[in-house]
């Protein structure tokens, strides 16, 4: 059973910066598509990037393209949410997914794709 556990979240003001992590209890991310997603209150939730494991192919919302950068670092694990230039719009509490490939990878914003979720981590963005 992959378990996912996110850490980073906090407040910031507007215009600041927080990097959310995600560590895996895997042996290898290569075989799983991994997946940010956060949810605001009163909403649903929504896809804000994901990356494929195995090649290392990224997406992302187009709410926040150009501010966040999705990254992993193997050795650890660990996939990572940069968020930059962040806005009040961003506040909502943060999850990981994840889900095992079979066949071809998709990097997918459809949350029902994915097996695996973290806890979640609070995001607050407020002046």
């Amino acid at each position: 059973q992959l378990q996912l556990v996110e850490s980073g979240g906090g407040s910031v003001q507007p215009g600041g910066s927080l990097r959310l992590s995600c560590a895996a209890s895997v042996s290898t991310l290569d075989y799983y598509v991994i997946g940010w997603f956060r949810q605001a209150p009163g909403k649903g939730r929504e896809g804000v990037s994901c990356t494929i494991g195995g090649d290392g192919s990224t997406n992302y919302a187009d709410s926040v393209k150009g501010r966040f950068t999705i990254s992993r670092d193997s050795a650890k694990k660990t996939v990572y949410l940069q968020m930059n230039n962040l806005k009040p719009e961003d506040t909502a509490v943060y999850y990981c997914a994840a889900f095992k490939v079979e066949g071809q990878a998709i990097c997918s914003s459809n949350r029902y794709m994915y097996d695996y979720w973290g806890q979640g981590t609070q995001v607050t963005v407020s002046s």
